[in-house]
């Protein structure tokens, strides 16, 4: 495994990743220059503010959300050195892990590798903050108020916009597809079901951005289901999932399949109002969803 990696590193692309050759002692320097984690007072020995663990798809899938919350969190600030040996050695896995867990991290703009200065933690300034991961670390994070607002802006923004376009623009079958979604919704409160009413609000939102037919704010709808996922309480992404909520579904469902823009824009900017719709202050925390697949 040692020899191949280093082979690979030689025949292609420079390991901007890679292990030194020898290892200093416990909380001495490494061959990179960087100071090593000492078996005591270390960030990287405590444990995440979630089980992230219980919940990952692989080890690399463990340590992108591991490490990602840490840096988002401010465990691991900003440039803050990190070696992988060290950290292979703190997680207890493999150099390939480690290595392809900070090439996730790299292109989410958390972290930079260069040649002869090695791996560091970037400042807040360059974090891709659209990135799903990101948005919910923060969102459970110390930044969590910070967060939720910022997704709540983001969605008054752009939702009566998108349902505006989506009155102008919508075919039939989007049209079916939302009144299903509506469906659903009032179902899923008749039967107490938190969980089907989250999954078809999210769909909905989803949607109604995509029924737009405008490509970059199709491109958000991924980002609106994440911020429906951390805006809201334990009982979905309404502040309540009552008939209130679904009476503002319907109004806006109705408002694109007549065809009427000025409605279905008011209808949007409606249920996104905290005093009839969807609340945006904190609500308890609720379990963040797995890693993605990286």
């Amino acid at each position: 495994m040692m020899s191949a990696a280093r082979s690979a590193a030689a025949s292609g692309e420079a390991d901007r990743f890679g292990y030194p050759d020898s290892t200093g002692a416990r909380g001495a320097t490494t061959a990179t220059g960087a100071p090593a984690w000492g078996a005591g007072e270390n960030d990287m020995g405590r444990p995440g503010r979630r089980a992230a663990g219980n919940r990952g798809r692989g080890l690399h899938g463990q340590l992108v959300q591991q490490l990602g919350q840490m840096i988002v969190s401010g465990d691991l600030g900003a440039d803050r050195p990190l070696v992988p040996e060290e950290i292979g050695q703190r997680f207890e896995v493999s150099r390939t892990v480690v290595r392809e867990s900070l090439r996730v991290l790299e292109a989410k703009g958390l972290v930079s590798a260069r040649p002869n200065v090695g791996t560091r933690v970037r400042s807040v300034a360059d974090w891709n903050l659209l990135d799903p991961d990101i948005i919910e670390w923060r969102a459970f994070g110390p930044q969590r108020d910070e967060q939720r607002r910022e997704l709540w802006e983001l969605r008054v923004g752009i939702e009566p916009s998108a349902a505006r376009l989506a009155a102008e623009r919508c075919d039939e079958e989007v049209r079916a597809r939302l009144s299903d979604m509506v469906d659903i919704l009032r179902h899923a409160i008749e039967q107490g079901d938190g969980l089907t009413f989250s999954r078809a609000d999210s769909e909905f939102h989803a949607l109604l951005l995509r029924a737009a037919d405008n490509r970059m704010l199709e491109h958000l709808a991924g980002i609106v289901a994440v911020a429906l996922q951390v805006s809201g309480g334990t009982d979905g992404p309404c502040r309540q999932s009552n008939e209130a909520c679904l009476t503002h579904h319907q109004r806006i469902l109705d408002a694109v399949s007549a065809g009427d823009p000025e409605a279905a824009e008011a209808a949007a900017r409606a249920l996104l109002d905290p005093r009839t719709g969807e609340e945006p202050a904190p609500g308890p925390d609720t379990v963040v969803p797995a890693p993605r697949e990286h």
